[in-house]
Order: C-alpha cells, then sequence, then structure tokens
C-alpha cells in the first residue's frame, strides 16, 4: 500500500464521491468493493483508493500487469500520475520530494 499525502485545502478530493468522479473520468471506470474504490487501466490490472487519517492521506493498493508493451505502460504511468496529481494537488515532482525528505527524517 502506498499513502501519499493530500495538499491543503485539497482534502475534498479524496471523499468518496469526489474521488469516485476523479477515478471516473481519468480511468474510465470505478465501483465499490469493501469500501475501497476500484478500477483498471492499462497495465493497472487493479487499483484500489481510500481516504486515510482524516482525509489527509490518500491511501492506493496496486495490482501490476508487468507483460503489457512499453507503449502501454508508459501511458499507464502517465494516466496514474494524473489520478494522483488531481486527487492530491501534487505533481509528480512534488511528491517525489516529499517521499524523499520523509525519508532523510526517518533515517
Amino acid at each position: 500500500m502506498n499513502e501519499y499525502e493530500v495538499r491543503r485545502g485539497k482534502t475534498d478530493n479524496v471523499k468518496p464521491d469526489n474521488l469516485r468522479v476523479t477515478m471516473k473520468d481519468i480511468f474510465g471506470n470505478v465501483e465499490e468493493k469493501d469500501g475501497r474504490l476500484t478500477s483498471s487501466f492499462g497495465a493497472l490490472k487493479q487499483l484500489q483508493a481510500w481516504a486515510g487519517e482524516k482525509n489527509k492521506m490518500l491511501c492506493v493498493e496496486t495490482v501490476m500487469d508487468t507483460t503489457v508493451a512499453d507503449d502501454i505502460a508508459a501511458k499507464t504511468i502517465k494516466t496514474y500520475n494524473n489520478f494522483l496529481e488531481k486527487a492530491t494537488g501534487y505533481t509528480a515532482k512534488e511528491r517525489g520530494k516529499r517521499a524523499q525528505k520523509k525519508a532523510k527524517e526517518a533515517r
């Protein structure tokens, strides 16, 4: 499971109804299973997303298909990053910097 911090002022993005709309717009499909929203797209066999601690975190679990062609894998990564940006309010670059900072603090 991966947890992504949600930008201040964007916590409404991870509320179930809003997250459902975002996933439907980006991945084209969404359904609810066990209180989690589930989608699939390209190399993502399954993506489950839900709001974490007081809507300040986005929790995501993925199951990937490693046998897809390179072009599908690239499109999947781009689409997944687009989803994370819309849901968390942070770009891929910003998420990377925040992850590095947390890793340094954990040492």
